[in-house]
């Protein structure tokens, strides 16, 4: 167990962040000992200080327990079954919108990643990629700066799959127009792989798209979409994930 009390030299303007005095203690990153401060392993006086970003008086006596130690950081990244008409997270959300989401108790009883939930996997959680209040299925959340950056990127080159249900009759080059062809706001859209699931239900796969972009192709080769789900991101689909539930990402799976 790491202990120490902390000296001043002078009058401190401010009291230091606990994360600093962790940090420098157990020569630490400030990002291990925010995580470890979330965790409940630090004491400052004897009481238990798990709030970010609180303020000691540098004479404290901190202590922190071994486990911290034998803890290893590491960045997450889950997958979270959104339900149609649930109103997602904006791209900017705050910690508050996505821990409304991903919670302890809705986690999928059958997540087969070993990894116990803690407060600390959401901080600095972002939401790569949104779905629209009407689309439901895949979002994916990530720590990992390159992972939302190849997920939200504008030049990403992960495919993203979805299953819409339409209705009404599909023009005669319709299907051809889909996959190539069709131009919104006076921009020719690239190359899609479209076909049909069943006599009600297509497969999507782009790359990249426009808000609302699936529902305006179908209009205009004949066709209202009165479901649509995203299924597949990259190499990672939703699979058996029920609906609001989520569940860490897989080792063997990468976005």
């Amino acid at each position: 167990m790491h202990e120490a009390s902390g000296q001043t030299r002078g009058l401190a303007k401010e009291s230091p962040r606990l994360s600093k005095l962790v940090s420098q203690l157990a020569q630490c990153s400030r990002r291990e000992a925010d995580e470890w401060i979330e965790n409940g392993w630090v004491s400052v006086d004897g009481v238990v200080v798990n709030r970010l970003g609180a303020r000691v008086n540098p004479r404290a006596k901190i202590k922190i327990k071994d486990i911290a130690s034998a803890h290893t950081s590491e960045s997450v990244s889950i997958v979270f079954n959104k339900p149609r008409d649930l109103p997602g997270p904006p791209a900017e959300a705050g910690r508050e919108a996505i821990a409304a989401l991903i919670r302890a108790d809705n986690r999928w009883s059958d997540d087969p990643t070993p990894l116990t939930f803690q407060a600390s996997h959401l901080r600095g959680l972002a939401q790569a990629g949104k779905l629209e209040a009407d689309e439901g299925g895949m979002l994916a959340f990530t720590q990992e700066g390159s992972v939302a950056r190849r997920l939200s990127g504008g030049d990403s080159r992960l495919e993203k799959e979805y299953h819409v249900r339409v209705e009404g009759e599909l023009a005669a080059d319709g299907l051809d127009l889909l996959r190539h062809g069709l131009s919104l706001d006076n921009v020719k859209l690239p190359r899609a792989q479209v076909s049909w699931l069943s006599d009600q239900q297509m497969r999507f796969v782009l790359l990249a798209g426009k808000k609302g972009q699936i529902q305006r192709m179908c209009e205009l080769v004949g066709l209202q979409v009165t479901d649509i789900k995203r299924v597949r991101i990259g190499s990672v689909s939703l699979g058996k994930l029920p609906p609001g539930q989520w569940r860490y990402l897989r080792e063997d799976e990468r976005f």
